[in-house]
Order: structure tokens, then C-alpha cells, then sequence
């Protein structure tokens, strides 16, 4: 009796140990379909507005450039990836892009669409409100909130050299040349302190006024809530359309931005 008694309890918790792991396989399976089919989206939507958004325009060009190479990457991505992480790090590549799109949309004065998901490398880097010029070792550099010939550079924002860069337009694209080792990170560190710390070099900001002056709180662009589907961004076909483009060599590359890579 005693030993029919143990010969039940074990075939019932062998019984219960395999019903657990074949859920948590089935979960595991079910997270990382989600997670395919998530990054997926946003990477059709992405390469659905490169079809068909065009313009000859600096700001244009160049932010198209930087949206095609975001598509590429996620793409690379995307057929390596087999991890929830990985396809979630081709997700953000791919909504960099589109944040490339809208801004490209924006340079051309047309609706720039649906918001997006707040961007994981953008959360606390804030955006500019202001229009701001600097001189560092002799050479002007510019920002601002909206694109223009002597602002055609996009960034969607994020961290370089534990500095905040907000989300805007500069001049010139300072935070890739400060990838480099030695003056080239020195050069950059200035330029960020220059542009972005109230008191440096920038009289028009005080340390009181300047940071919610110079631009918008980090937290409020950062923190957007619901990372899920805000809207057929990729969706609306023919609006997207305009004049001639190219999708060439773009000055953010591969995995430039990705993710906080800075």
C-alpha cells in the first residue's frame, strides 16, 4: 500500500514538473514571437516611408540618409536576432529610423505624423526649444528646435559622455566625429558644454533659466507612457509622397545610436 502510495505522488509530480516546463517553453515561445513580430512592424513601417517620402532639400536628404541607414541596420538585426532582447534592440533601431522620417517630414513642412514610442536611448536627453550659437576653438556651432540650411542635421536625442544631447537640429552632426579617441572626444565634450550648460559660453542662459528655457524637461520627453502602437505611423500611403531623394551613406551610422551607444 505504502509503496503504491509513493508510486502515485511521484508519477503525479513528475506529471506536474513536465506540465511546467512545457508552459514555460510555450511562454518563452509566445515572448519571443511577440517580440519578432513588434520589431518587425516598426521595421516594415519604417522601409514603407523610405518608399515613399523624397526631397532635395539639405535637412531633407540628410534625414532620409540617417532613416536608410537606421533600415539597414534594423534589418541586419533583425535576421541575427533570436533573443526577446535582440529583436527588441532591432524595434528601437528601427523607430530611430522613423524618428529620422518624421523629422524629414518636418524639414519638408508637411504633417511629420502619428507620435512614436518614446526611444530607450532618447529618456531624459530632452528637445530644444531654443535656438542657440556657440564659438569653440574657432568654429560656430548651432542648434535648434527646427531644421534649416545652416541647421541640417537631425539627432533624436540621447546620452554622449554621460552629457545629455536633446533631441533638435545642429549645424553639424559633432557627436560622431566625438566617437573618435583623444581631440576628438576633448573637442566634443566642449561643444556639448558650450551648447548645453547654461553658463558656458551661451550668456543668453542662466543657471536658473536656462535649462527649462534651452529645452524641455528630459522627463516629460522621455516618459511618454504606452511603448505600444500610438497609430498607423506606417500606414498612410500616398501622404508620404514628395519629389526626389537619396538614401545614400548617412553621417549615423550602423550602430551608432542604438540603443544608448554613445
Amino acid at each position: 500500500m505504502d509503496v503504491a502510495l509513493w508510486v502515485a505522488l511521484i508519477l503525479m509530480l513528475g506529471g506536474a514538473l513536465v506540465l511546467w516546463r512545457w508552459g514555460s517553453r510555450s511562454r518563452r515561445a509566445a515572448e519571443l514571437a511577440d517580440a519578432r513580430a513588434e520589431a518587425q512592424r516598426w521595421y516594415e513601417r519604417l522601409g514603407g516611408q523610405l518608399m515613399n517620402l523624397h526631397g532635395d532639400a539639405p535637412a531633407v536628404r540628410q534625414a532620409l540618409a540617417d532613416a536608410g541607414e537606421r533600415y539597414n541596420a534594423a534589418g541586419s538585426q533583425l535576421e541575427a536576432a533570436n533573443t526577446p532582447h535582440q529583436f527588441a534592440l532591432a524595434r528601437e533601431t528601427a523607430l530611430e529610423g522613423l524618428a529620422y522620417i518624421r523629422a524629414a517630414r518636418t524639414a519638408m513642412g508637411i504633417d511629420p505624423g502619428p507620435e512614436l514610442p518614446p526611444l530607450a536611448a532618447a529618456r531624459g536627453a530632452g528637445m530644444l526649444t531654443k535656438e542657440r550659437e556657440v564659438n569653440v576653438q574657432g568654429q560656430t556651432y548651432r542648434a535648434g528646435p527646427q531644421p534649416g540650411n545652416q541647421t541640417p542635421y537631425y539627432y533624436p536625442g540621447g546620452n554622449w559622455q554621460g552629457r545629455p544631447v536633446p533631441a533638435g537640429w545642429y549645424s553639424t552632426p559633432w557627436w560622431k566625429t566625438a566617437l573618435g579617441a583623444g581631440a576628438g572626444v576633448l573637442g566634443g565634450m566642449l561643444i556639448a558644454d558650450a551648447l548645453f550648460s547654461p553658463a558656458f559660453a551661451d550668456p543668453g542662459y542662466g543657471y536658473e533659466a536656462g535649462y527649462q528655457e534651452g529645452f524641455s524637461d528630459g522627463a516629460d520627453y522621455g516618459d511618454q507612457g504606452d511603448q505600444g502602437d500610438q497609430g498607423d505611423y506606417g500606414d498612410q500611403g500616398g501622404d508620404f509622397a514628395a519629389g526626389g531623394g537619396d538614401f545614400g551613406g548617412g553621417d549615423f551610422g550602423g550602430g551608432d545610436f542604438g540603443g544608448g551607444d554613445f
